[in-house]
């Protein structure tokens, strides 16, 4: 990310998230937090140490990415599942309602019943 600030007497430009350049022209290494509701600045260094952790940040923002990337993917599967047990169930649900039709049975108030024989004399 490359970009200029507005105050000139601070920052003058961000070069990578985290990396920044002061007008006199050092290079340093900062992350941000959050810290009780809001965001703080933490200084890191500059040189090995900046670099160190720059990319320790980065592996952990792809651990991350990959990690949430899985659960979606996961989470696909069982909607993907879910959805066929879904259509399963009505299938099985209007095979019975067949079944129990053609065995003579009704379903006055929600419950199937076994419809009375009527005797002839």
């Amino acid at each position: 990310m490359l970009g200029k600030l507005e105050n000139p007497n601070f920052v003058t430009e961000v070069m990578f998230v985290g990396w920044e350049t002061r007008e006199r022209g050092g290079s340093y290494y900062t992350r941000s937090r959050w810290v009780n509701g809001r965001v703080a600045r933490e200084y890191i260094g500059t040189g090995a140490l900046g670099k160190i952790v720059a990319l320790d940040d980065e592996l952990e923002r792809l651990r991350k990415e990959e990690e949430a990337a899985r659960w979606r993917e996961e989470l696909e599967c069982l909607e993907r599942s879910a959805a066929f047990l879904h259509a399963l169930a009505e299938v099985a649900e209007v095979l019975t309602r067949a079944r129990l039709l053609a065995d003579g049975c009704h379903r006055p108030r929600g419950q199937w019943r076994r419809r009375r024989r009527e005797h002839r004399a």
